[in-house]
């Protein structure tokens, strides 16, 4: 059999881009043509073959390994990601025709109340609220990609409407009012324009791809071609704390089915999920019980310059499981939030390349 040939990395990375686009925290998505090449790098000499994305966040990074043409296992412990990937890289052909969109924008289904009783007052406008619930009448209605490509689509709906990107926001957000058109948009206007988006992003690729939704050390011992690693960043200040900023499209995902609201939280927060690379305390050991997890797969690594644990030992950490390891320097600025001021971090984002 010839071996199944890359595509450019350059032309990988701007076909990935199209990808929509979540502000969340640490997304990769300016740093794609540095991970394509990376990846295409690392590959086998026949060929790209099995990849993890193991902590696949904003799923992009899955995305452009299914553009290069990995068979791509997207994985992440928040169940959000996990419906996003579905969306776009599990899914190779199903996208939302008009009377699909017309239907979830129509009179609801049913006379769920869900959303409304509990985020009234906390997040967008009664019509908002209303919409959520008859969308859902619908999407309960759903199978498959089409299911996944219409939650997927509601999410970023809502994190496009609400200010800054976050759900720590609640109350009046008028303050925040930067006249951005995300901020006009009815909920209605955004889903439809964001159906599109992710009807667009739809391509049939050539591998079969997975998603699953657990924490990485459950994630059942096999060896891949490529493990792609993007913990949260253990930051010398404040928490990477991803339910705390996301909780609602963590919900939203899943109409909050099994989930466990905590009620004396303004913002009807979700309880943390705490792992070990929520610590500075356990942050070391936490690479390290990864490192061995994966001691015989390639690795490719992202972190960046202000978090800990710092260089040095990571590559000391790395070295532990591997003997090759590589380190590229990426400048790179964090902006994050869609505010005027918004804070821009400058930092190097570090590729480590382990085989």
């Amino acid at each position: 059999m010839p071996p199944r040939l890359l595509p450019a990395p350059a032309d990988a990375a701007t076909r990935a881009a199209v990808f929509p686009r979540v502000r969340w925290m640490g997304s990769k998505h300016k740093l794609l043509p540095h991970l394509a090449q990376a990846f295409a790098d690392i590959a086998p000499a026949d060929g790209p073959g099995t990849a993890l994305d193991a902590f696949s966040g904003s799923g992009v990074v899955s995305y452009l390994l299914k553009h290069q043409g990995w068979a791509v296992h997207s994985n992440d412990y928040l169940g959000f990601p996990g419906v996003v990937a579905s969306a776009g890289v599990v899914n190779h052909d199903t996208r939302l025709d008009a009377d699909d969109v017309a239907r979830i924008l129509g009179p609801a289904a049913d006379d769920r109340d869900f959303v409304r009783r509990t985020f009234t007052g906390v997040y967008f406008t009664p019509d908002d609220l209303e919409f959520l619930d008859s969308a859902w009448s619908h999407i309960d209605r759903m199978q498959g990609g089409g299911r996944a490509v219409a939650i997927a689509a509601l999410c970023l709906a809502a994190a496009r409407k609400q200010p800054r990107g976050v759900f720590t926001l609640t109350g009046d957000l008028s303050r925040y009012d930067d006249g951005r058109r995300d901020l006009r948009l009815s909920l209605r206007e955004h889903f439809a324009e964001r159906v599109a988006d992710y009807n667009a992003a739809v391509f049939a690729g050539p591998r079969d791809c997975e998603v699953s939704s657990l924490e990485i050390g459950a994630l059942e011992p096999r060896r891949y071609d490529l493990v792609y690693l993007d913990p949260p960043y253990a930051p010398p200040a404040d928490d990477n704390d991803y339910t705390k900023r996301f909780h609602f499209l963590e919900g939203l995902s899943r109409y909050w089915v099994g989930d466990t609201i905590m009620w004396d939280t303004k913002s009807r927060k979700l309880p943390k999920r705490v792992t070990k690379f929520s610590s500075r305390r356990t942050i070391e050991e936490a690479f390290r019980e990864v490192f061995k997890q994966f001691h015989d797969s390639p690795l490719v690594l992202s972190y960046s310059s202000n978090a800990l644990p710092d260089l040095d030992t990571l590559v000391g950490l790395l070295r532990e499981a591997k003997d090759d390891v590589e380190v590229r320097r990426v400048p790179h600025t964090y902006h994050y939030g869609t505010h005027r001021t918004a804070v821009r971090r400058q930092v190097d984002e570090y590729l480590f390349l382990a085989r």
